[in-house]
């Protein structure tokens, strides 16, 4: 179908128009985006009297000390290891039990009992984990485990396990199974077939969930504010959550903290943006 040279400059103009009211509603919302970032960020350098006269204004001076502050009240190095520990043992842990029970459970799909133990371990997506917080603090205390990393690493991987393997379930289906067999040829086994041949293959999978649970991980306050007592073992958010009071908010110090609590995350989007995009993109593709 041709399109007339009469209407060729009406169509650029009508997809000009769309173009402009296109980047004109991004803006838009682009603004509405940064303006709770805009409000942390300015707050951070202002008085409790300052921020509640002038929320949205500048401060009078941008003086660091108040981050210095914030860094040595919430013993930042500490904290930071703590969070960090509890974030890379909970994305290990997913992403390997993860793909491991999503490839065996879609190869064995045909399988009565692969099918039930599917459907059990994907009950899991059915109920949050605060439902049973006390049946969970029962287990971590008979265990042993309370005050422990341990035990809110292990509450990670058991409650973000059922969406890793639903995931992970859908890209082995689309990994050709004559590759496992050519690998059986040669004499690999179960193990060595899964590490050298399913799992790179599974890399869009492996990203998609090793980002959604780092988030999960690093953001996560119910667990450590139940299992970790002692403040050598507390993490980030416990110490933002030291300024609310039961009558009263330390502005003044909570908002350095907040932005030094999200800092982690910003730098690893920062330096991973490529692998962030592409993972999720790929795990839309899959």
């Amino acid at each position: 179908m041709t399109v007339a040279p009469a209407r060729l400059p009406s169509l650029r103009r009508t997809r000009r128009r769309t173009s402009i009211a296109a980047l004109v509603a991004l803006i838009l919302l682009s603004i509405v985006v940064l303006i709770p970032v805009y409000y942390l960020l300015v707050t951070t350098f202002k008085t409790t009297d300052e921020a509640a006269a002038n929320p949205m204004g500048l401060p009078t001076s941008f003086d660091l000390t108040v981050y210095v502050d914030a860094f040595v009240r919430m013993e930042y190095p500490r904290a930071f290891l703590n969070t960090f520990l509890i974030t890379a043992g909970s994305v290990v842990g997913v992403v390997a039990l993860g793909s491991m029970a999503g490839y065996a459970l879609s190869r064995k799909s045909k399988s009565r009992t692969a099918s039930i133990a599917f459907l059990v371990l994907l009950s899991g997506l059915m109920f949050p984990y605060q439902m049973s917080i006390l049946g969970l603090y029962e287990v971590v205390k008979a265990l042993g485990l309370m005050n422990s990393l341990l035990a809110v690493i292990l509450i990670n991987v058991a409650v973000n396990l059922p969406f890793a393997t639903l995931l992970f379930h859908a890209f082995t289906t689309t990994i050709p199974r004559e590759l496992e067999e050519a690998a059986g040829i040669d004499g690999a086994g179960v193990f060595r077939t899964f590490a050298t041949i399913v799992f790179p293959l599974l890399r869009p999978a492996v990203v998609t969930v090793a980002i959604l649970n780092t988030l999960s991980a690093w953001n996560d306050f119910m667990g450590p504010l139940y299992f970790l007592q002692s403040r050598d073992k507390q993490v980030i958010l416990q110490e933002v959550y030291r300024n609310i009071g039961q009558f009263s908010i330390d502005w003044t110090s909570l908002f350095p903290m907040m932005v030094l609590g999200v800092l982690p995350l910003v730098v690893f989007y920062l330096i991973l943006q490529r692998q962030v995009i592409g993972g999720v993109a790929g795990s839309v593709k899959g």
